[in-house]
């Protein structure tokens, strides 16, 4: 599960003698990038950031999914806007300030083995739980489905909360400390 930040720069308007620079923070000065073919800076008409990465968040996938791309789950692009991120973000810190984790048990994982008869069975382990968690099921409710991991109110749930409170905060951020950002922010989901 991804944001991507797509920022079109040009191609076709751009004259030949225009330089495209990209800028890299000054701990990647001296970067070099391989490709098997040489990029031809004239043909570039848009540069792609990773700016939010999850992975089997089914909650946050399941907001985008019904909020975003209209009920459409079809690892697509969607251009999700400013304030659908703010939406987003004030859910996260709501669920954050409401619902706080306890000690308990936590279900990671399955397992099969000769024991069980080949059946599946939980993998239950000391973790944390979701106290409170009627309200992250009312607001950000867990989703099911093939590869989306646990749809439990545990530690793994408000991680991908956090997660969700970083990359927005952080991409709002750079709005506000940027007189023009520039750029789409794209949500795309890929199994």
């Amino acid at each position: 599960m991804y944001l991507n930040k797509k920022t079109y720069i040009g191609n076709e308007y751009r004259k030949a003698d225009e330089m495209v620079k990209i800028v890299m923070p000054k701990k990647q000065d001296n970067v070099t990038f391989k490709t098997k073919e040489p990029i031809k800076t004239e043909r570039i008409s848009e540069i792609t950031e990773r700016v939010g990465y999850w992975r089997k968040a089914n909650q946050i996938h399941k907001w985008f999914v019904e909020n975003v791309q209209d009920g459409n789950d079809d690892c697509g692009d969607y251009l999700v806007s400013e304030e659908k991120l703010a939406e987003l973000l004030s859910v996260c810190k709501e669920i954050k300030s409401k619902c706080k984790l306890t000690k308990g048990k936590v279900r990671n994982g399955q397992v099969s083995s000769p024991e069980t008869g080949g059946k599946f069975v939980d993998i239950i382990e000391d973790g944390k739980l979701m106290t409170n968690s009627h309200i992250a099921s009312k607001l950000l409710p867990s989703g099911g489905g093939l590869f989306f991991g646990s749809t439990d109110y545990d530690e793994y749930y408000m991680q991908d909360i956090d997660n969700t409170i970083e990359i927005i905060e952080t991409l709002l951020k750079e709005k506000c400390d940027n007189e023009y950002l520039g750029g789409d922010i794209y949500y795309h989901s890929s199994w």
